[in-house]
C-alpha cells in the first residue's frame, strides 16, 4: 500500500498567495522574502488507503430544513446584528480598533450566557488575573464562566473536547498558532491556517466559536481576505473618536440581514444597549443653523434618523475641495455636477464639507437627497425647518428615484416629532401619517421648488 505524501506550500505573509516552491518575491504584491513554507497535511492517493465515511448525494427536497435553535445573549442589541442570536456550529469573527470594548462586550456576554449554557473564555492576550480583575470591576457574575490562557490551537482544542463549552470565546485569533506551520503567530499564513482549523472544529462540534480580531491602520481586518469567506459572520466594533457611543455593524452574515447596526455605550459599568438610537444621533443644538438636514437611513431591518451637516465656503485655493464624512465622497462629487447641471447651481469655486453627525457612516443611496440640500442650506446661508425630514435617491438625470420602505421610514420620523416631509414621489404614503405634511417630488428642481414654500 502506498503512503500518503505529506503536502507543503509556500504561502506570502502579505497577501495570502501561495506558490509550489520558494522564491525571493511574491509575483502578487511583490514584497521580498515574504514566503512561509506551510505543510498542508499527510494527502492519500485517489482510492488509496481509504477509510472513512463516502458522501450522499440526495435530492435538495429530501434534506430536512430543520433550524437550530439560537442562542440568545441577553443583548438584544448584540443579537439583532446576529439576526436573532448565535447558531450552533457557526463562526463569528468582531473586530474593531484597540480599546473599542471588543472585550469588554463579549465578557459581559460570556458572564451572562455562563448560567445557563456552558461557556469558555480562551485568552491569549491578557492574563487571567486581568480578565478576573475587570469581571470584578464590571460586578459581573464569575462563578460559572469556564476560562483558560492559551495561544496553541491544538491545544485549545483539547481543552473544548474536555470541557464541551456550547461558546467558546477566542481572544485573539492573531495570537493563536498551529505547531505544524512554520511561521510567527499575526501572520497570513497562521492567521488563515488557525481560523480554517477552529472553523472545522465549530462545525464537526456543533460549538459556537466566536472569534476577535485586530484591525490595520486603515480600520480593516487584519490578516488575509480569506478569513472573512471561512467564517460565518463578520462583525465591525466602530468607536468614533471622542464618543462614548459604540456601533456594532454587521458586515456578513449568514443567518441574518448584513448592515444590521447596535448601537452600545460605553459606562463605567461596562457596554450598555442603546435601545433608541435615533435619539442619541438627533441631539441637536439649540443654534438653529443652515446647513443642517435630518434624514432617515435604513440600517439592517430597522429605520435610523441621523442629522447631515454641510459647510460651504469660498475655496481659498486653485481646487476646490470636495469632503465627506461618513459617506461616499465620490457620491457627494458627482451629486454636485448633477446640482449645476439640472438646477443651474454651481459650486466650482466653493469648497464643499459634507458630515454624518454621530459618527455613524451611511452606504446606502437614500440619503443622497438630503446631502444636497443640506449643502443648497449652507451655500445660500438660510437654514431649513427644524421639523423637516428628506430621504430619496438621485439620478444623474436629476430625477429624485424611490427607496425601499418608505413608510416605515416616514413613521418612524413622525415619532420623533417631524410634521414635514421631502421624500420620492413614489414613496408617498397610502396611509397619511397623522400632523405631518409629506411632499412627494420627482425631481431635484422640483424638490428645490418645496423648498420655496417652506
Amino acid at each position: 500500500m502506498a503512503k500518503a505524501k505529506t503536502k507543503s506550500a509556500y504561502v506570502c505573509d502579505e497577501c495570502g498567495a501561495d506558490y509550489p516552491k520558494w522564491q525571493g518575491q511574491c509575483l502578487a504584491c511583490k514584497a521580498w522574502n515574504s514566503l512561509s513554507r506551510v505543510s498542508i497535511g499527510p494527502v492519500a492517493e485517489p482510492g488509496v488507503g481509504y477509510a472513512g465515511t463516502r458522501s450522499e448525494v440526495k435530492r435538495l427536497a429530501d434534506v430536512a430544513a430543520e433550524e437550530a435553535p439560537r442562542i440568545v445573549t441577553g443583548f438584544a442589541e448584540f443579537d439583532r446584528v446576529l439576526g436573532g442570536g448565535l447558531v450552533p456550529g457557526s463562526v463569528v469573527l468582531i473586530g474593531g480598533d484597540p480599546g473599542a470594548g471588543k472585550s469588554t462586550l463579549l465578557l459581559q456576554i460570556c458572564c451572562g450566557l455562563a448560567a445557563g449554557n456552558g461557556t469558555l473564555y480562551v485568552t491569549g492576550e491578557e492574563s487571567l488575573q486581568q480578565l478576573a480583575l475587570r469581571a470584578s470591576r464590571l460586578a459581573l457574575p464569575m462563578d460559572r464562566l469556564q476560562v483558560a490562557s492559551e495561544t496553541r490551537a491544538e491545544a485549545v482544542a483539547g481543552l473544548i473536547d474536555q470541557t464541551k463549552p456550547r461558546v467558546v470565546i477566542l481572544d485573539s485569533i492573531q495570537v493563536m498558532q498551529l505547531e505544524s506551520v512554520e511561521s510567527t503567530p499575526g501572520s497570513v499564513t497562521q492567521v488563515r491556517e488557525t481560523a480554517a482549523f477552529f472553523t472545522r472544529l465549530a462545525k464537526q462540534t456543533g460549538t459556537v466559536i466566536v472569534l476577535v480580531g485586530h484591525v490595520t491602520k486603515e480600520g480593516n481586518l487584519a490578516g488575509p481576505k480569506v478569513l472573512e469567506h471561512m467564517i460565518d459572520c463578520f462583525m465591525m466594533l466602530d468607536s468614533p473618536a471622542g464618543s462614548r457611543y459604540r456601533t456594532l455593524r454587521g458586515v456578513k452574515n449568514r443567518f441574518g440581514a448584513i448592515n444590521e447596526l447596535g448601537v452600545f455605550a460605553m459606562t463605567d459599568q461596562g457596554m450598555k444597549e442603546v435601545a433608541n438610537p435615533s435619539a442619541i444621533f438627533l441631539q441637536r443644538g439649540d443654534v438653529h443653523s443652515p446647513g443642517s438636514v435630518v434624514t432617515v437611513t435604513w440600517e439592517g431591518t430597522r429605520p435610523l434618523l441621523v442629522e447631515l451637516q454641510a459647510l460651504v465656503d469660498q475655496s481659498q485655493g486653485g481646487y476646490p475641495k470636495r469632503i465627506a464624512v461618513g459617506m461616499d465622497q465620490q457620491r457627494l462629487a458627482m451629486h454636485l455636477a448633477v446640482l449645476h447641471r439640472h438646477c443651474g447651481v454651481t459650486l466650482a469655486d466653493q469648497d464643499v464639507f459634507a458630515n454624518v453627525v454621530g459618527g455613524v457612516r451611511i452606504g446606502e443611496t437614500g440619503a443622497d437627497l438630503s446631502v444636497l440640500l443640506a449643502v443648497l442650506s449652507s451655500f445660500r446661508n438660510r437654514a431649513l425647518p427644524r421639523e423637516l425630514i428628506v430621504f430619496g435617491e438621485l439620478g444623474l438625470t436629476g430625477e429624485v428615484r424611490p427607496v425601499a420602505n418608505g413608510e416605515q421610514r416616514l413613521s418612524e420620523a413622525s415619532k420623533h416629532g417631524f410634521r414635514q416631509a421631502i421624500v420620492p414621489f413614489a414613496n408617498r404614503p397610502k396611509k397619511v401619517q397623522q400632523g405631518m405634511v409629506v411632499h412627494g417630488v420627482k425631481s431635484l428642481s422640483a424638490a428645490l421648488d418645496v423648498l420655496e414654500t417652506l
